[in-house]
């Protein structure tokens, strides 16, 4: 079957190659379809290294109080061999794997069965049922938008047990971090390498599955663009949002629960992390209906980068600050703990208002009002793959006017905050603010050179009239 499929496809290729090369950024779109000798090393790095990664981040802080130098230091002077860490860190147990279990089984059950009912009482909010963008083979998904529902539901019941039921600690997921980890890490390779043969063997939709005959670059790239389980069930948007974005609340909120718990009281700093990353959480499930238009839902397939990403970089290395607090509690002095909230905020006021700007755009078609006047923009055309042609518009007008991802600049601004919260004593927590900054620079260059392939010259009219990425005069 992969055999013939691979025919098939390799057939669809050479058909579209004659095209011109606005029709063939068609077929590259979401990932590629040979695979180079820097794209496969990169690869090979990162399934590698990046679990090691997420250990070491870990380990340091459970055995170094969150030093990264002591650890190599130690290893490089003789002073402890890789075998006398590995057997002080805590193994898997069977409380950790059955609290993992029926974390991931309740937020299955709240995605998949419990229909949405926010969007019938918040003003504003799109949930329910919402149609996903057109697929590179023209498949429109629909998808069920509850994520700020079972957000809700999960951290009521969290609070009411906290205050009323007592049926575990608030610090359960702390006492229980480096255990999780390792089932977090279970569950990442079992959905890739779930979705791995599924893409091989019983894919949703063959036409939008992408072979490049490199087994580690499908593994970690993925095969299927859309890969499902029955009706509502898309690997995708679940593993994107949930177990692990509903989980980043939670986790700081057992952070600040320990931080009680050794010192009797809670620091502004860590309340300045559950306060700022709160609002990017309840953003980013505000806004799920919105989330269906980026880069992740339209242009990525689902491989071990989104699986095992989602499962386990995301919680543990996202949430590096909280940890580090309970570690080192820091108590900010006001003007400190005031610009740092101050910068935050801001960082997100410019990240929310260039997307809603963006969305307003596309919504009225360019029929509305940027910043008290009509918007500016330059007309773009482009080629499907079956040769129809289509009129698009890129907006110069607000933000949009001063750089080309500047919601990105904005992103950056509150991971800053995060990161100082913590103080200068340690680098670890400002490990965040070097990933997010590699991360969207990158983004930046893959967007652009996809919306290059797609547009040509009307792309290099549009990067004159906003000639900078991320910070106007400079980037």
């Amino acid at each position: 079957m992969a055999a013939h499929q691979e025919k098939k496809l390799s057939e669809e290729r050479n058909r579209k190659s004659t095209q011109n090369d606005t029709r063939t950024s068609q077929v590259q779109w979401g990932r590629a379809w040979e695979v180079d000798w820097f794209s496969l090393a990169s690869i090979l790095f990162l399934l590698m290294f990046a679990p090691l990664i997420v250990y070491y981040f870990i380990m340091s802080c459970d055995q170094y109080q969150c030093s990264l130098i002591d650890p190599l230091f130690d290893l490089l002077t003789g002073n402890k061999h890789l075998s006398d860490i590995w057997n002080k860190t805590p193994t898997l147990t069977y409380r950790a794997a059955g609290i993992y279990t029926l974390w991931v089984a309740f937020q299955v059950v709240l995605y998949v069965f419990i229909p949405d009912f926010c969007h019938k009482f918040l003003p504003g909010y799109v949930g329910g049922v919402q149609e996903g963008a057109v697929t590179p083979a023209g498949v429109v998904n629909k998808y069920e938008i509850n994520g700020l529902q079972a957000w809700i539901i999960t951290h009521v019941l969290w609070f009411a047990n906290a205050y009323y039921f007592h049926c575990f600690s608030p610090t359960i997921i702390f006492d229980n971090w480096i255990p999780l980890l390792w089932c977090a890490n279970i569950l990442g390779y079992a959905v890739s390498t779930f979705a791995m043969i599924k893409g091989y063997f019983f894919p949703t939709n063959a036409e939008d599955c992408k072979f490049t005959g490199n087994f580690f670059y499908d593994y970690m790239m993925g095969i299927e663009f859309n890969p499902r389980i029955g009706k509502w069930f898309d690997f995708k948007l679940f593993f994107n949002g949930r177990p692990g974005i509903v989980a980043w609340t939670l986790i700081n909120l057992s952070y600040a629960a320990k931080q009680q718990e050794l010192y009797g009281q809670v620091t502004n700093s860590m309340i300045l992390v559950n306060v700022l990353q709160g609002i990017y959480v309840l953003d980013f499930f505000w806004n799920e209906a919105w989330y269906l238009k980026t880069i992740d839902i339209c242009h990525d397939h689902f491989g071990w980068y989104l699986g095992w990403g989602d499962c386990v970089w995301l919680p543990y290395l996202y949430t590096l600050q909280g940890l580090y607090l309970v570690y080192h509690p820091v108590q900010l002095g006001t003007a400190n703990a005031i610009g740092i909230l101050m910068l935050g905020l801001i960082g997100y006021y410019i990240f929310r208002t260039t997307n809603h700007q963006k969305d307003l755009f596309r919504r009225t078609n360019g029929n509305c009002k940027i910043w008290g006047k009509k918007p500016e923009y330059i007309e773009c055309s482009y080629m499907s793959g079956d040769g129809t042609k289509y009129h698009s518009k890129l907006m110069t007008s607000g933000f949009w006017g001063w750089a080309r991802h500047f919601n990105y600049t904005g992103d950056l601004m509150g991971s800053l905050a995060y990161c100082l919260t913590c103080g200068f004593d340690h680098i670890l927590p400002y490990f965040y603010i070097v990933y997010m900054t590699i991360l969207l620079t990158h983004r930046c260059i893959r967007d652009e050179h996809r919306c290059f392939s797609k547009y040509g010259k009307d792309w290099k009219r549009y990067t004159a009239a906003v000639p900078y990425r991320l910070i106007p005069g400079i980037f």
